[in-house]
């Protein structure tokens, strides 16, 4: 399925205050007024021959609207469509506003390389904001590094790379698996754990990484198992859990699958708000589909939740709900999926081009000021300085903040030790 759309909408004053301007080195960097035009010709901004005219820029949307993945993927297209409203409406990037072509992944990897080469290599896109899985990560990658492209990824991963032309706007296992499993061991006495993921890289080497903390810390693995992606029937392995009694339910199971094991382990009568769970998958996207009273009580480690208490997440909370519904939901993958435009158009204007090599080299330390999750700045490595939080699920859906970090966490893809 392919979408071409140019966005753009009025923002209202109280929008317009919100936003403000991405920070650049500490100095305010403002948007061009939207009637002010192209501040340099064409022919300047755009050396390589992308999708760029006197009046528009398009970029590439792409992620799984169809399959067992969009469940979790449908938030980050509506948030990356939002993002590029509110940029139009602030006269857009350089002067020109951004239209868009959607690809469908369709959650298949072989798909999301095909639609990535036709996004790059036809339609030129100047960006593109996209990708959930590590394996459709994974399956882009060759495309975006022969044809010189530039992919913002928005979640949360394994970490173990480093791509001169990805961003990756969601957090590495430094920041989220070895951060968790710190909290869950000093506010829990966590002594043993069962490691449960889906079957591709992601749960895997998150996995490997978790286990290697957990060994590390003189701590035990107790089980460890993988099932494939929509896969519908945990009541073998919840037998087994309900048998080596762990005190951490490690579980990092995603898309569709989510709802299935969850309404299980309800079913088998295992209680969050007794046995303690863990997770770095579920996001308020999944629980939407899971249903609140089937995980309350669990605990995830994200960077992110709807819930937080801050000026600049209001703000958002109440533009997505406006835009999508009000009983739409807003996980961690969606706002970093947010943020990728955003950090995009900051660097466009810091490099005043389009090219890719000049927004790679303006990139580094920008810092959004504006983020929903508070503040995020660009680390030379291509990964985000963020906090780390932990919530646990509410029955209504929402999750509870009871914790996060006090500073930013430095982004480290390559832990020594980890790898």
């Amino acid at each position: 399925m392919t979408i071409r759309y140019s966005a753009g909408s009025r923002l209202t004053k109280a929008w317009k205050r919100f936003l403000g301007a991405a920070v650049i080195g500490g100095a305010a960097f403002t948007p061009i007024p939207a009637l002010a035009g192209p501040a340099l010709p064409t022919s300047q901004v755009n050396t390589t021959g992308l999708a760029v005219t006197d009046d528009t820029v398009t970029v590439g949307i792409m992620h799984s609207v169809t399959g067992t993945m969009a469940i979790s993927e449908t938030g980050s297209v509506q948030a990356e469509k939002l993002a590029i409203d509110q940029i139009n409406a602030m006269g857009g990037v350089l002067g020109r506003k951004i239209k868009f072509i959607q690809e469908d992944g369709a959650s298949d990897w072989p798909t999301f390389a095909e639609k990535s080469k036709k996004l790059l290599e036809k339609d030129k896109v100047a960006a593109v904001f996209g990708c959930w899985t590590s394996a459709s990560r994974k399956a882009v990658l060759p495309v975006f590094e022969k044809d010189n492209g530039l992919l913002y990824y928005p979640t949360f991963y394994e970490g173990l790379e480093e791509s001169p032309n990805v961003y990756y706007t969601g957090q590495e296992a430094t920041q989220q698996i070895l951060a968790g499993i710190d909290w869950v061991v000093k506010e829990k006495g966590a002594k043993t754990f069962y490691l449960l993921g889906s079957d591709y890289i992601w749960p895997r080497t998150s996995n490997k990484i978790a286990r290697k903390h957990i060994e590390k810390n003189g701590l035990k693995v107790v089980g460890e198992e993988y099932f494939p992606l929509g896969h519908t029937q945990f009541n073998s392995v919840i037998n087994k859990i309900k048998l080596k009694k762990p005190d951490v339910i490690y579980a990092i199971i995603v898309g569709g699958s989510n709802v299935a094991f969850y309404k299980q382990l309800k079913a088998a009568g295992i209680d969050l708000n007794k046995q303690t769970l863990l997770t770095i998958s579920v996001t308020e996207d999944e629980i939407r589909g899971i249903g609140g009273e089937n995980i309350v009580g669990a605990y995830a480690a994200m960077k992110y939740f709807q819930s937080l208490d801050n000026p600049n997440n209001k703000a958002f909370v109440k533009a997505f709900k406006d835009k999508w519904g009000q009983d739409i939901v807003i996980g961690d993958v969606t706002q970093a999926a947010y943020l990728g435009a955003w950090l995009w158009k900051a660097a466009v204007e810091k490099a005043q081009s389009f090219d890719v090599d000049k927004v790679r080299a303006a990139s580094t330390g920008i810092e959004l000021t504006t983020a929903p999750e508070g503040y995020v700045r660009i680390h030379k490595n291509h990964h985000l300085w963020s906090k780390t939080r932990i919530g646990r699920a509410r029955a209504d859906g929402q999750y509870d903040v009871i914790y996060e970090t006090k500073d930013l966490m430095e982004p480290d893809p390559f832990p020594k030790g980890y790898q």
